[in-house]
Protein backbone atom coordinates (compact mmCIF):
# COMPACT_ATOMS: atom_id res chain seq x y z
CA UNK A 1 0.00 0.00 0.00
CA UNK A 2 1.38 3.38 -0.96
CA UNK A 3 0.35 6.78 0.26
CA UNK A 4 -0.65 9.09 -2.55
CA UNK A 5 -1.06 12.83 -2.17
CA UNK A 6 -3.62 14.44 -4.47
CA UNK A 7 -3.69 18.18 -4.91
CA UNK A 8 -6.63 20.37 -5.74
CA UNK A 9 -5.13 23.75 -6.54
CA UNK A 10 -8.37 25.64 -6.11
CA UNK A 11 -8.58 24.53 -2.48
CA UNK A 12 -4.93 24.82 -1.50
CA UNK A 13 -2.80 21.89 -0.35
CA UNK A 14 -5.31 19.06 -0.09
CA UNK A 15 -4.24 15.59 0.95
CA UNK A 16 -5.86 12.29 0.33
CA UNK A 17 -4.51 8.78 0.32
CA UNK A 18 -5.65 5.61 -1.36
CA UNK A 19 -4.81 1.94 -1.44
CA UNK A 20 -4.43 2.27 -5.19
CA UNK A 21 -1.14 3.55 -6.47
CA UNK A 22 -2.37 6.89 -7.79
CA UNK A 23 0.13 9.19 -9.39
CA UNK A 24 0.33 12.74 -8.12
CA UNK A 25 -2.18 14.93 -9.96
CA UNK A 26 -2.64 18.67 -10.04
CA UNK A 27 -6.02 20.08 -10.96
CA UNK A 28 -5.87 23.76 -11.79
CA UNK A 29 -9.44 23.93 -13.05
CA UNK A 30 -12.29 21.69 -11.98
CA UNK A 31 -14.93 21.40 -14.72
CA UNK A 32 -18.48 21.66 -13.45
CA UNK A 33 -19.69 19.00 -15.87
CA UNK A 34 -18.44 15.46 -15.98
CA UNK A 35 -15.74 15.79 -13.34
CA UNK A 36 -15.68 13.11 -10.64
CA UNK A 37 -16.35 10.11 -12.83
CA UNK A 38 -13.03 8.40 -12.06
CA UNK A 39 -11.63 7.44 -8.63
CA UNK A 40 -8.86 10.02 -9.04
CA UNK A 41 -11.29 12.82 -9.86
CA UNK A 42 -13.64 11.86 -7.05
CA UNK A 43 -10.75 11.84 -4.60
CA UNK A 44 -9.80 15.31 -5.74
CA UNK A 45 -13.36 16.56 -5.30
CA UNK A 46 -13.52 15.15 -1.78
CA UNK A 47 -10.02 16.31 -0.84
CA UNK A 48 -11.06 19.56 0.89
CA UNK A 49 -13.38 17.60 3.19
CA UNK A 50 -10.44 15.59 4.52
CA UNK A 51 -7.50 17.98 4.51
CA UNK A 52 -8.59 19.84 7.63
CA UNK A 53 -8.87 16.67 9.68
CA UNK A 54 -5.10 16.78 10.09
CA UNK A 55 -5.68 19.50 12.73
CA UNK A 56 -7.21 16.85 15.00
CA UNK A 57 -3.65 15.69 15.66
CA UNK A 58 -2.98 19.16 17.07
CA UNK A 59 -6.17 20.56 18.60
CA UNK A 60 -7.80 17.48 20.15
CA UNK A 61 -4.42 15.99 21.03
CA UNK A 62 -3.64 19.26 22.83
CA UNK A 63 -6.94 19.07 24.72
CA UNK A 64 -5.66 15.85 26.28
CA UNK A 65 -3.67 18.14 28.60
CA UNK A 66 -6.97 18.41 30.52
CA UNK A 67 -6.39 14.80 31.65
CA UNK A 68 -4.02 12.70 33.71
CA UNK A 69 -1.88 11.56 30.79
CA UNK A 70 -0.06 14.73 29.81
CA UNK A 71 0.84 18.26 30.76
CA UNK A 72 2.50 21.31 29.26
CA UNK A 73 4.13 23.04 32.21
CA UNK A 74 5.41 26.58 31.95
CA UNK A 75 9.15 26.09 31.49
CA UNK A 76 10.89 29.34 32.29
CA UNK A 77 10.15 31.67 29.40
CA UNK A 78 8.58 28.90 27.34
CA UNK A 79 5.03 27.55 27.11
CA UNK A 80 3.19 30.10 29.23
CA UNK A 81 1.23 31.35 26.22
CA UNK A 82 -1.10 33.56 28.23
CA UNK A 83 -1.81 30.77 30.69
CA UNK A 84 -3.62 28.63 28.12
CA UNK A 85 -1.78 25.40 28.98
CA UNK A 86 -2.04 25.94 32.73
CA UNK A 87 -5.77 26.58 32.39
CA UNK A 88 -6.19 23.37 30.40
CA UNK A 89 -4.46 21.26 33.05
CA UNK A 90 -6.04 23.05 36.01
CA UNK A 91 -9.55 23.04 34.49
CA UNK A 92 -9.71 26.80 34.90
CA UNK A 93 -10.20 27.78 31.27
CA UNK A 94 -12.08 31.06 30.65
CA UNK A 95 -14.73 31.47 27.97
CA UNK A 96 -12.15 33.35 25.91
CA UNK A 97 -9.61 30.48 26.03
CA UNK A 98 -7.68 30.61 22.76
CA UNK A 99 -7.20 26.87 22.07
CA UNK A 100 -10.89 26.15 22.78
CA UNK A 101 -11.86 28.89 20.34
CA UNK A 102 -9.52 27.26 17.82
CA UNK A 103 -11.34 23.93 18.23
CA UNK A 104 -14.66 25.63 17.46
CA UNK A 105 -13.19 27.33 14.40
CA UNK A 106 -11.72 24.05 13.18
CA UNK A 107 -15.03 22.23 13.58
CA UNK A 108 -17.24 24.79 11.88
CA UNK A 109 -15.03 26.78 9.54
CA UNK A 110 -12.47 24.22 8.44
CA UNK A 111 -14.75 21.21 8.59
CA UNK A 112 -18.51 21.61 8.54
CA UNK A 113 -18.72 24.74 6.41
CA UNK A 114 -16.29 23.31 3.86
CA UNK A 115 -18.39 20.15 3.52
CA UNK A 116 -21.63 22.11 3.29
CA UNK A 117 -20.10 23.96 0.33
CA UNK A 118 -18.91 20.74 -1.29
CA UNK A 119 -22.16 18.78 -1.19
CA UNK A 120 -23.90 20.89 -3.86
CA UNK A 121 -20.87 20.43 -6.12
CA UNK A 122 -21.40 16.64 -6.21
CA UNK A 123 -25.17 16.81 -6.62
CA UNK A 124 -26.43 13.55 -8.08
CA UNK A 125 -23.40 11.51 -7.00
CA UNK A 126 -24.90 9.46 -4.17
CA UNK A 127 -21.60 7.87 -3.17
CA UNK A 128 -19.82 11.21 -2.90
CA UNK A 129 -22.68 12.76 -0.93
CA UNK A 130 -22.70 9.80 1.46
CA UNK A 131 -18.98 10.12 2.07
CA UNK A 132 -19.24 13.86 2.67
CA UNK A 133 -22.09 13.33 5.13
CA UNK A 134 -19.98 10.76 6.98
CA UNK A 135 -17.02 13.13 7.20
CA UNK A 136 -19.31 15.89 8.44
CA UNK A 137 -20.72 13.47 11.01
CA UNK A 138 -17.18 12.95 12.31
CA UNK A 139 -16.82 16.69 12.87
CA UNK A 140 -20.19 16.77 14.62
CA UNK A 141 -19.17 13.82 16.79
CA UNK A 142 -16.21 15.85 18.04
CA UNK A 143 -18.44 18.92 18.47
CA UNK A 144 -20.91 16.79 20.44
CA UNK A 145 -18.11 15.54 22.67
CA UNK A 146 -16.38 18.85 23.31
CA UNK A 147 -19.16 21.47 23.28
CA UNK A 148 -22.34 19.40 23.47
CA UNK A 149 -25.05 21.93 22.66
CA UNK A 150 -24.03 23.12 19.23
CA UNK A 151 -25.84 24.36 16.11
CA UNK A 152 -26.64 21.81 13.43
CA UNK A 153 -25.85 23.45 10.09
CA UNK A 154 -26.26 21.49 6.87
CA UNK A 155 -26.19 24.29 4.31
CA UNK A 156 -23.89 27.20 3.59
CA UNK A 157 -25.11 30.12 5.64
CA UNK A 158 -23.97 33.42 7.02
CA UNK A 159 -27.15 33.98 8.99
CA UNK A 160 -27.86 33.63 12.67
CA UNK A 161 -27.85 30.10 14.08
CA UNK A 162 -28.99 28.66 17.40
CA UNK A 163 -27.83 25.77 19.56
CA UNK A 164 -29.37 22.33 19.31
CA UNK A 165 -29.50 20.19 22.43
CA UNK A 166 -26.83 17.57 22.97
CA UNK A 167 -29.41 14.83 22.48
CA UNK A 168 -30.45 16.36 19.15
CA UNK A 169 -26.85 16.48 17.96
CA UNK A 170 -26.45 12.84 19.01
CA UNK A 171 -29.49 11.87 16.93
CA UNK A 172 -28.16 13.86 13.97
CA UNK A 173 -24.76 12.13 14.04
CA UNK A 174 -26.40 8.70 14.27
CA UNK A 175 -28.76 9.47 11.39
CA UNK A 176 -26.02 10.84 9.13
CA UNK A 177 -23.74 7.85 9.64
CA UNK A 178 -26.44 5.18 9.32
CA UNK A 179 -27.92 6.76 6.19
CA UNK A 180 -24.47 7.19 4.62
CA UNK A 181 -23.34 3.63 5.34
CA UNK A 182 -24.92 1.79 2.38
CA UNK A 183 -23.11 4.04 -0.11
CA UNK A 184 -19.71 4.16 1.56
CA UNK A 185 -16.64 2.42 0.16
CA UNK A 186 -16.39 -1.35 0.63
CA UNK A 187 -12.95 -2.49 1.73
CA UNK A 188 -9.96 -0.32 2.52
CA UNK A 189 -9.58 3.21 1.19
CA UNK A 190 -6.63 4.64 3.05
CA UNK A 191 -7.32 7.96 4.73
CA UNK A 192 -11.01 7.97 3.79
CA UNK A 193 -14.16 6.97 5.64
CA UNK A 194 -15.25 3.55 4.42
CA UNK A 195 -17.96 1.30 5.84
CA UNK A 196 -15.82 -0.01 8.69
CA UNK A 197 -14.73 3.50 9.68
CA UNK A 198 -18.38 4.56 9.86
CA UNK A 199 -19.15 1.57 12.08
CA UNK A 200 -16.23 2.55 14.33
CA UNK A 201 -17.52 6.14 14.56
CA UNK A 202 -20.98 4.80 15.47
CA UNK A 203 -19.35 2.68 18.16
CA UNK A 204 -17.68 5.80 19.57
CA UNK A 205 -21.03 7.58 19.54
CA UNK A 206 -22.82 4.73 21.32
CA UNK A 207 -19.98 4.30 23.82
CA UNK A 208 -20.76 7.74 25.25
CA UNK A 209 -24.54 7.64 24.79
CA UNK A 210 -25.21 7.95 28.53
CA UNK A 211 -23.26 11.22 28.55
CA UNK A 212 -24.51 12.51 25.21
CA UNK A 213 -28.24 11.75 25.41
CA UNK A 214 -28.84 10.42 28.93
CA UNK A 215 -29.38 6.73 28.05
CA UNK A 216 -26.74 4.01 27.52
CA UNK A 217 -26.40 1.99 24.32
CA UNK A 218 -24.00 -0.76 25.40
CA UNK A 219 -25.46 -3.46 23.14
CA UNK A 220 -25.04 -1.19 20.13
CA UNK A 221 -21.38 -0.74 21.07
CA UNK A 222 -21.01 -4.52 21.11
CA UNK A 223 -22.79 -4.89 17.78
CA UNK A 224 -20.68 -2.27 15.98
CA UNK A 225 -17.32 -3.36 17.38
CA UNK A 226 -18.08 -7.05 16.80
CA UNK A 227 -18.90 -6.32 13.16
CA UNK A 228 -15.50 -4.66 12.74
CA UNK A 229 -13.58 -7.32 14.66
CA UNK A 230 -15.25 -10.17 12.79
CA UNK A 231 -14.82 -8.51 9.38
CA UNK A 232 -11.27 -9.86 9.11
CA UNK A 233 -10.15 -6.60 7.54
CA UNK A 234 -7.96 -5.65 10.50
CA UNK A 235 -5.66 -7.48 12.90
CA UNK A 236 -3.70 -6.46 15.97
CA UNK A 237 -0.16 -5.69 14.87
CA UNK A 238 2.27 -7.95 16.76
CA UNK A 239 4.46 -4.88 17.34
CA UNK A 240 2.44 -2.14 19.07
CA UNK A 241 4.72 0.57 17.67
CA UNK A 242 4.14 -0.40 14.03
CA UNK A 243 0.88 1.53 14.34
CA UNK A 244 2.85 4.75 14.87
CA UNK A 245 5.99 4.24 12.79
CA UNK A 246 7.19 6.61 10.10
CA UNK A 247 5.73 4.16 7.57
CA UNK A 248 2.60 3.29 9.53
CA UNK A 249 0.48 3.28 6.37
CA UNK A 250 1.45 -0.40 6.39
CA UNK A 251 -0.35 -1.04 9.69
CA UNK A 252 -3.02 -3.73 9.49
CA UNK A 253 -4.56 -2.49 12.74
CA UNK A 254 -5.34 1.13 11.94
CA UNK A 255 -8.96 1.35 10.82
CA UNK A 256 -8.73 5.03 9.98
CA UNK A 257 -5.46 6.92 9.67
CA UNK A 258 -5.07 10.58 8.73
CA UNK A 259 -2.29 10.91 6.14
CA UNK A 260 0.62 13.25 6.73
CA UNK A 261 3.59 13.90 4.49
CA UNK A 262 6.61 15.88 5.66
CA UNK A 263 6.85 17.82 2.40
CA UNK A 264 3.30 18.05 1.11
CA UNK A 265 0.90 17.50 4.04
CA UNK A 266 2.61 18.91 7.12
CA UNK A 267 1.62 19.11 10.75
CA UNK A 268 2.98 15.91 12.26
CA UNK A 269 5.46 17.55 14.61
CA UNK A 270 4.87 15.85 17.97
CA UNK A 271 8.62 15.24 18.51
CA UNK A 272 9.23 18.99 18.39
CA UNK A 273 6.51 19.62 20.95
CA UNK A 274 7.91 17.13 23.47
CA UNK A 275 11.70 16.87 23.05
CA UNK A 276 14.29 19.10 24.72
CA UNK A 277 16.17 21.69 22.71
CA UNK A 278 19.31 19.57 22.83
CA UNK A 279 17.62 16.50 21.36
CA UNK A 280 18.20 18.01 17.94
CA UNK A 281 21.59 16.31 18.22
CA UNK A 282 20.06 13.00 19.35
CA UNK A 283 17.93 12.49 16.27
CA UNK A 284 19.59 14.70 13.66
CA UNK A 285 16.58 17.03 13.50
CA UNK A 286 16.28 19.95 11.12
CA UNK A 287 15.61 22.45 13.91
CA UNK A 288 15.59 22.84 17.68
CA UNK A 289 12.70 21.13 19.53
CA UNK A 290 10.48 23.16 21.85
CA UNK A 291 10.67 21.29 25.20
CA UNK A 292 6.97 21.24 26.02
CA UNK A 293 4.60 18.28 26.30
CA UNK A 294 5.24 15.57 28.87
CA UNK A 295 3.51 12.90 30.92
CA UNK A 296 3.20 12.92 34.69
CA UNK A 297 4.86 10.43 37.02
CA UNK A 298 1.60 8.89 38.25
CA UNK A 299 0.62 7.97 34.71
CA UNK A 300 4.10 6.81 33.74
CA UNK A 301 4.24 4.60 36.84
CA UNK A 302 0.89 3.00 36.02
CA UNK A 303 2.70 0.85 33.43
CA UNK A 304 4.30 -2.40 34.53
CA UNK A 305 8.00 -2.44 33.73
CA UNK A 306 7.54 -5.37 31.34
CA UNK A 307 4.75 -3.56 29.45
CA UNK A 308 6.20 -2.86 25.99
CA UNK A 309 3.96 0.21 25.74
CA UNK A 310 6.04 1.86 28.46
CA UNK A 311 8.65 2.36 25.78
CA UNK A 312 6.43 5.11 24.38
CA UNK A 313 8.11 7.33 26.97
CA UNK A 314 11.58 8.80 26.70
CA UNK A 315 13.19 9.00 30.14
CA UNK A 316 16.67 9.07 31.65
CA UNK A 317 19.96 10.70 30.59
CA UNK A 318 19.94 12.21 27.11
CA UNK A 319 22.78 11.89 24.60
CA UNK A 320 23.69 13.16 21.17
CA UNK A 321 23.86 10.66 18.32
CA UNK A 322 27.63 10.41 18.84
CA UNK A 323 27.19 9.47 22.52
CA UNK A 324 27.99 12.89 23.96
CA UNK A 325 26.03 13.71 27.13
CA UNK A 326 23.50 16.47 26.49
CA UNK A 327 23.48 19.36 28.95
CA UNK A 328 20.90 21.81 30.22
CA UNK A 329 21.31 25.55 29.82
CA UNK A 330 22.87 25.53 33.30
CA UNK A 331 25.53 23.06 32.19
CA UNK A 332 24.06 20.11 34.08
CA UNK A 333 23.51 16.67 32.53
CA UNK A 334 20.11 16.57 30.83
CA UNK A 335 17.94 13.87 32.39
CA UNK A 336 14.24 13.32 31.65
CA UNK A 337 12.54 12.47 34.94
CA UNK A 338 8.91 11.31 35.12
CA UNK A 339 8.29 13.56 38.12
CA UNK A 340 6.86 17.02 37.41
CA UNK A 341 6.95 18.79 40.76
CA UNK A 342 5.10 21.92 39.64
CA UNK A 343 3.26 23.20 36.61
CA UNK A 344 5.10 26.54 36.56
CA UNK A 345 8.89 26.54 36.57
CA UNK A 346 10.89 29.75 36.85
CA UNK A 347 13.83 30.28 34.52
CA UNK A 348 16.11 30.05 37.53
CA UNK A 349 14.90 26.51 38.30
CA UNK A 350 17.07 24.03 36.34
CA UNK A 351 14.52 21.28 36.98
CA UNK A 352 12.22 22.63 34.27
CA UNK A 353 14.47 21.44 31.46
CA UNK A 354 14.10 17.73 32.19
CA UNK A 355 10.81 17.48 34.09
CA UNK A 356 8.35 14.96 32.65
CA UNK A 357 8.54 11.77 30.61
CA UNK A 358 8.61 12.69 26.91
CA UNK A 359 6.60 11.08 24.13
CA UNK A 360 8.16 8.62 21.74
CA UNK A 361 4.96 6.79 20.77
CA UNK A 362 5.14 8.14 17.25
CA UNK A 363 8.52 7.11 15.82
CA UNK A 364 10.88 10.06 15.57
CA UNK A 365 12.09 10.48 12.00
CA UNK A 366 15.87 10.65 12.27
CA UNK A 367 18.03 12.92 10.13
CA UNK A 368 14.95 14.61 8.78
CA UNK A 369 15.54 17.75 6.74
CA UNK A 370 12.25 19.41 7.80
CA UNK A 371 10.30 19.76 11.06
CA UNK A 372 7.28 17.74 9.87
CA UNK A 373 7.24 13.94 9.74
CA UNK A 374 5.73 11.24 7.54
CA UNK A 375 3.87 9.32 10.28
CA UNK A 376 0.12 9.19 9.72
CA UNK A 377 -2.19 9.93 12.64
CA UNK A 378 -3.79 6.72 13.99
CA UNK A 379 -7.36 7.92 14.52
CA UNK A 380 -9.15 4.59 15.04
CA UNK A 381 -7.49 1.25 15.84
CA UNK A 382 -8.65 -2.33 16.27
CA UNK A 383 -7.23 -2.44 19.81
CA UNK A 384 -9.65 0.35 20.74
CA UNK A 385 -12.55 -1.70 19.33
CA UNK A 386 -11.59 -4.62 21.60
CA UNK A 387 -11.41 -2.37 24.65
CA UNK A 388 -14.71 -0.67 23.77
CA UNK A 389 -16.42 -4.04 23.42
CA UNK A 390 -14.86 -5.16 26.69
CA UNK A 391 -16.26 -2.16 28.52
CA UNK A 392 -19.73 -2.58 27.03
CA UNK A 393 -19.81 -6.30 27.87
CA UNK A 394 -18.62 -5.62 31.41
CA UNK A 395 -21.27 -2.98 31.98
CA UNK A 396 -23.88 -5.53 30.83
CA UNK A 397 -22.55 -8.11 33.28
CA UNK A 398 -20.70 -10.26 30.71
CA UNK A 399 -17.42 -10.31 32.59
CA UNK A 400 -15.84 -13.34 30.89
CA UNK A 401 -16.29 -11.81 27.44
CA UNK A 402 -14.89 -8.52 28.69
CA UNK A 403 -11.81 -10.13 30.22
CA UNK A 404 -11.10 -11.96 26.96
CA UNK A 405 -10.97 -8.72 24.97
CA UNK A 406 -8.84 -6.88 27.53
CA UNK A 407 -6.39 -9.77 27.65
CA UNK A 408 -5.96 -9.75 23.87
CA UNK A 409 -4.65 -6.21 24.18
CA UNK A 410 -2.57 -6.97 27.27
CA UNK A 411 -1.01 -10.03 25.65
CA UNK A 412 0.26 -7.91 22.78
CA UNK A 413 1.74 -5.56 25.40
CA UNK A 414 3.55 -8.46 27.14
CA UNK A 415 1.73 -8.06 30.48
CA UNK A 416 0.08 -10.79 32.50
CA UNK A 417 -3.56 -11.62 31.73
CA UNK A 418 -6.26 -10.47 34.10
CA UNK A 419 -8.45 -12.99 35.91
CA UNK A 420 -10.79 -10.41 37.42
CA UNK A 421 -11.96 -7.09 36.09
CA UNK A 422 -13.24 -3.76 37.38
CA UNK A 423 -14.27 -0.52 35.71
CA UNK A 424 -11.13 1.11 37.09
CA UNK A 425 -9.02 -1.62 35.47
CA UNK A 426 -10.72 -1.00 32.11
CA UNK A 427 -10.14 2.74 32.35
CA UNK A 428 -6.50 2.19 33.31
CA UNK A 429 -6.01 -0.19 30.38
CA UNK A 430 -7.54 2.29 27.96
CA UNK A 431 -5.12 4.90 29.26
CA UNK A 432 -2.08 2.71 28.73
CA UNK A 433 -3.16 1.61 25.25
CA UNK A 434 -4.53 4.89 23.88
CA UNK A 435 -2.45 7.56 25.64
CA UNK A 436 -1.77 10.66 23.56
CA UNK A 437 -4.27 9.57 20.86
CA UNK A 438 -6.98 12.10 21.77
CA UNK A 439 -9.60 9.91 23.50
CA UNK A 440 -8.64 10.27 27.17
CA UNK A 441 -10.83 13.26 27.95
CA UNK A 442 -14.05 11.58 26.82
CA UNK A 443 -13.02 8.35 28.57
CA UNK A 444 -12.53 10.11 31.92
CA UNK A 445 -15.87 11.89 31.55
CA UNK A 446 -17.68 8.63 30.78
CA UNK A 447 -16.17 6.96 33.85
CA UNK A 448 -16.99 9.94 36.09
CA UNK A 449 -13.33 10.74 36.73
CA UNK A 450 -12.78 13.93 34.74
CA UNK A 451 -13.59 16.27 37.65
CA UNK A 452 -12.58 13.93 40.47
CA UNK A 453 -9.85 16.02 42.11
CA UNK A 454 -7.38 13.80 43.95
CA UNK A 455 -8.70 10.61 42.37
CA UNK A 456 -6.59 7.85 40.88
CA UNK A 457 -7.06 9.24 37.39
CA UNK A 458 -6.70 12.92 38.21
CA UNK A 459 -3.85 15.24 37.33
CA UNK A 460 -2.37 16.47 40.59
CA UNK A 461 -2.54 20.04 39.28
CA UNK A 462 -6.28 20.05 38.59
CA UNK A 463 -7.90 22.74 40.73
CA UNK A 464 -11.47 23.06 39.54
CA UNK A 465 -13.80 20.09 40.19
CA UNK A 466 -16.84 21.91 38.78
CA UNK A 467 -19.09 19.40 36.95
CA UNK A 468 -19.86 21.85 34.13
CA UNK A 469 -16.29 21.53 32.83
CA UNK A 470 -17.15 18.21 31.18
CA UNK A 471 -18.20 20.54 28.37
CA UNK A 472 -16.02 23.31 27.03
CA UNK A 473 -17.63 26.75 26.94
CA UNK A 474 -19.00 28.09 23.69
CA UNK A 475 -16.16 30.55 22.97
CA UNK A 476 -17.07 34.11 23.86
CA UNK A 477 -15.70 35.19 20.51
CA UNK A 478 -18.39 33.06 18.81
CA UNK A 479 -21.18 34.30 21.09
CA UNK A 480 -20.24 37.89 20.31
CA UNK A 481 -20.33 37.17 16.58
CA UNK A 482 -23.62 35.26 16.71
CA UNK A 483 -26.17 36.36 19.32
CA UNK A 484 -28.33 33.33 18.50
CA UNK A 485 -25.91 31.06 20.36
CA UNK A 486 -26.37 30.37 24.07
CA UNK A 487 -23.55 29.62 26.48
CA UNK A 488 -23.22 26.16 28.04
CA UNK A 489 -24.49 25.91 31.65
CA UNK A 490 -22.03 26.88 34.36
CA UNK A 491 -20.07 29.42 32.35
CA UNK A 492 -20.60 33.13 32.89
Amino acid sequence: MKKSIIYLALAGAITMASCTNLEESVYGVVPKEGFGGTPEQLAALLGPAYSGIRSYADLIHNAETTTDVMIVPTRGRDWYDGGDWLNYNRHTWPTTHGPINNIWGWLYETGINTINNLIPQVDGNTDAIAELRAVRAFYYLIALDTFGNVPIITESTTGQVTNSTRAQVYAFVEKELTEALPNLIEGKAYGRINKMTAHALLAKLYLNAQIYKGAPEWQKVIDETTLIINSGEYVLEPNFFDNFSVRNENSKENIWAIPFDRFQAGGMNIPYRTLHYGNKLTYGLADTPWNGFASLADFYNSFDNEDVRKRMFIVGPQYAADGTQLLTDAGLPLVFTPEVSKDEFASSDPEYQGAGARLGKYEIQRNNSVTDQDNDWAMLRLADMHLMRAEANFRLGKTAEAIADVNLVRDRANVNPLTTLTLDAILAERGRELAWEGWRRSDLIRFGEFTNVGGEFSSKFMRNPAPHTILFPIPQQRLDANPGLKQNPGYN
